[in-house]
């Protein structure tokens, strides 16, 4: 079997170290390993670390895209911010190259990057984040990566939980709130005037 095929095969993130080769690899090589790689989704640690996202199913797909779909229509409305879906990699403050499931940064810190700043891996955190648990994902794992994040700089994250029917809100300077069977979600006050159904991601 080749390497590629266990590769896809694994239920659980895969974490390859590379060592101090990973860690001297620029944007550009990054950006080309990818493209190699089109069927997966592909992050590195601020250590240096290559983790590898095999696809989705089709339930958390589905659920993915109706996040997506609900959170652009409020993007397109609200006009301050810029929305992003999961295959977009950002370079947070350590050097790690997160992909958010989704994901949302104002338009006044977006506007100051430079052009190919916003075609590369965009080198920010996110004002907003969400992560969508599949029935693979490891929850301590994601609520790692979520924490990871908030270091960073985010002002809210999100991590939804539809298997328990259960959110995680994250704001900074603030305790983790934990949400069983929430009917909505409020984005306020970062993000004005947005409420996800979560009946709609369940």
């Amino acid at each position: 079997m080749s390497a590629n095929v266990i590769i896809a095969a694994r239920a659980q993130p895969l974490v390859v170290n590379f060592g101090p080769f990973v860690k001297t690899m620029n944007d550009e090589d990054f950006t080309k390993l990818c493209q190699l790689n089109r069927d997966l989704r592909i992050e590195r640690t601020g250590e240096g670390d290559l983790i590898i996202i095999p696809p989705t199913g089709g339930e958390t797909g589905r659920r993915s895209f109706s996040l997506t779909v609900l959170f652009g229509e409020w993007v397109e409305r609200d006009g301050t911010g810029i929305g992003f879906d999961s295959s977009t990699g950002f370079t947070l403050p350590s050097g790690a190259k997160r992909s958010p499931d989704l994901a949302w940064v104002r338009r006044s810190r977006w506007e100051r990057l430079s052009a190919a700043e916003r075609e590369g891996f965009p080198p920010l955190c996110p004002d907003f984040v969400a992560e969508l648990r599949s029935p693979s994902d490891e929850l301590n794992v994601l609520q790692e990566k979520v924490r990871e994040y908030m270091a960073s700089g985010a002002q809210l994250a999100w991590l939804i939980d539809p298997q328990e029917r259960t959110v995680y809100v994250y704001r900074p300077d603030a305790p983790m709130e934990r949400l069983n069977h929430p009917k909505a979600l409020s984005g306020e006050p970062i993000l004005r005037g947005f409420t996800l159904d979560f009946e709609r991601v369940r």
